[in-house]
């Protein structure tokens, strides 16, 4: 099946499977990019290595991750592949410079993923700065988004993703994608310099009603991706959504001329998503 014309999002799978980015590309004939991060590297480490117990050295690790990288890369020469900085809740911006810099001479395509802390908010400044491409991670608020644009600025359009969580947020009874929504809406007053990248998609509905409510891009499990090509590829209008059991979330009119600094970026999900790539990470190192 064709790219339908009606598509104006870009579909990336999320995961560090290289089969999954084949069998991708067999069902729709397109991918466009790919996001990987700790938890997806290692369950895909442990998937093809058939067996749950592995450990590595920190730099046989990080060595691995670059191979893999460098692999989705070559699948992929004409999309995005996002590759994940290690960030606790301990973790500067300096040392996010430093890791980010070494990933982002890996591959020429690449977007370096930094959460939304005030460490990876001033290591994305730096970035941006120096002409270096990145996805700011782990969203779940406008407030996160207009820092993430504040702390952006500036930079070309593509250069920034950001990554709004729908299905974590729908796991806690609200509805994840009333945050895409409202991102969309609040970026629209402003440039469009920050590209959307609608995360944490589950199923073929949840990656149709992104594009509806006007990802820029969206990434998801293969399961889902192919669910939804099994569908035709829908490209539904998003009053045709409806969701009676999840809490909608208000939009809010935020001023997205203030200095980053200046928002409250906190949130709880922001500090557990940390506790849990971190300890996927460390989990491997012996």
């Amino acid at each position: 099946m064709p790219r339908p014309e009606t598509l104006q999002s870009l579909i990336y799978v999320d995961g560090s499977d290289l089969s999954e980015t084949a069998q991708m590309m067999d069902a729709l004939g397109f991918v466009d990019g790919q996001t990987t991060n700790p938890s997806n590297f290692v369950k895909a480490l442990k998937k093809e290595l058939g067996t749950e117990d592995i450990t590595f050295s920190k730099e046989e690790l990080l060595a691995t991750y670059k191979t893999r990288v460098e692999e989705i890369s070559k699948a992929l020469p004409n999309g995005s592949v996002s590759v994940e900085v290690y960030a606790d809740k301990d973790t500067t911006a300096a040392d996010m410079i430093t890791q980010g810099t070494e990933m982002y001479s890996w591959i020429p395509n690449a977007h370096i993923k930094l959460p939304i802390t005030a460490a990876g908010l001033e290591a994305a400044e730096h970035f941006v700065a120096n002409g270096m491409r990145v996805n700011m991670t782990l969203c779940f608020t406008q407030e996160q988004a207009a820092a993430v644009f504040a702390a952006t600025k500036g930079a070309k359009r593509g250069d920034v993703y950001i990554s709004p969580f729908i299905g974590r947020v729908n796991d806690k009874g609200l509805n994840g994608m009333d945050i895409v929504s409202n991102i969309v809406r609040m970026y629209k007053q402003a440039d469009d310099h920050v590209m959307i990248l609608a995360a944490s998609i589950r199923d073929a509905n949840q990656l149709a009603e992104a594009i509806a409510v006007g990802s820029d891009i969206t990434t998801s499990y293969l399961k889902a991706i192919l669910e939804w090509n099994e569908q035709g590829m829908p490209v539904n209008d998003p009053s045709t959504y409806s969701h009676p059991d999840l809490a909608p979330i208000a939009y809010k009119e935020i001023d997205l001329s203030e200095d980053w600094r200046s928002y409250d970026i906190s949130h709880p999900m922001t500090d557990d998503g940390l506790v849990r790539f971190a300890q996927d990470w460390n989990a491997l190192i012996a």
